[in-house]
């Protein structure tokens, strides 16, 4: 995963990890240190990463991580150079563990350490309305236009010929060029992630990024969540309509089409040349392909394989839902 903005503050010792899971395991170095927590398929030698479902067996046997935190069920699909660590629940272990390399990640109060674009460098290189803020670590590219009320928070990049419209919030971005994010929209902040505990709730850190890649339209209202785990990444000439909702995780490919009022749940990967009708809803964890057409209203509750046309709900073949609802 690339992660620019959350400083890590590994390394850590495996036996600081197996503290804060309050478990005792034996047959290794206490000693030995952990570098980073990463996703099954980024994760390197003297990494931590996860494994919480099946679904993800046929990456888990080729993770290159050190250690993995999972269940007892599924640590025979683990590779033997990584090490299971054993816990009840894999998602609430990871969280706290993630929260250990990266404690700034859980923390989306509001850029205090945005001022008035005129008390900028940026004052004369971009075209800008009134009340625009600018946060710490923010590079602007060339040719680039931002409206009235919108707050480009800290940990954002836009590159050059991008328009950025009016009331719009974002932070823990990369933009990249000739992308056009309309009015009212919020990208960057962290998802819904988080793990009822004894009547409180447990925060996942987001320690991924939002990137759109060039040449994307994305439309008024539109909310797009920072990766948990990895990056949430819109491809290259995808267009989003007004009033989307994009998950954390979520990837959708290049030269993709999505109507308005479309919610995509996280972690789900969208591919090439999809286009998705109004109002549909794509849930969790599964894999559209590529030039796959799902029409408007839909619930897409499973994998679509490539060159598909599916409708309704559960969501199937074009040609048997029309013969079914006619």
């Amino acid at each position: 995963m690339s992660n620019p903005f959350f400083k890590n503050y590994g390394p850590l010792k495996i036996s600081e990890i197996l503290n804060a899971l309050n478990i005792n395991i034996r047959g290794f170095n206490h000693n030995d240190k952990i570098n980073d927590i990463k996703d099954l398929s980024s994760s390197i030698l003297n990494d931590i990463t996860f494994f919480h479902s099946k679904k993800y067996k046929n990456i888990a046997i080729k993770t290159k991580a050190s250690f993995c935190i999972t269940t007892e069920a599924l640590k025979r699909d683990l590779p033997d150079s990584c090490t299971p660590i054993i816990v009840d629940n894999v998602l609430v272990s990871t969280s706290k563990i993630t929260s250990l390399f990266y404690p700034d990640s859980t923390n989306d109060d509001f850029d205090e350490s945005a001022k008035d674009i005129n008390d900028t460098e940026f004052k004369d290189i971009v075209i800008f309305g009134k009340n625009v803020l600018i946060g710490t670590n923010v590079s602007i590219g060339i040719n680039c236009k931002i409206g009235h009320n919108t707050i480009i928070e800290k940990n954002v990049v836009i590159g050059d010929n991008c328009s950025i419209g009016s009331n719009n919030i974002i932070r823990n971005t990369i933009i990249k060029n000739n992308v056009k994010v309309l009015d009212n929209c919020v990208i960057g902040k962290h998802g819904f992630g988080f793990f009822p505990i004894q009547n409180k709730n447990l925060r996942y850190p987001h320690i991924g990024i939002v990137l759109l890649e060039d040449n994307c339209e994305i439309g008024c209202g539109a909310t797009i969540d920072r990766g948990s785990m990895s990056n949430t990444i819109i491809g290259k000439n995808t267009y989003l309509d007004n009033q989307i909702h994009i998950a954390h995780n979520v990837k959708i490919g290049e030269n993709s089409i999505i109507a308005g009022q479309v919610g995509i749940a996280g972690s789900s990967i969208i591919g090439n040349n999809v286009k998705i009708g109004g109002q549909a809803g794509i849930s969790g964890h599964i894999k559209i392909g590529n030039n796959v057409e799902i029409g408007g209203g839909s619930g897409v509750i499973r994998d679509i394989p490539d060159d598909a046309k599916v409708m309704g709900y559960p969501a199937k073949n074009i040609r048997d839902f029309l013969r079914d609802n006619k």
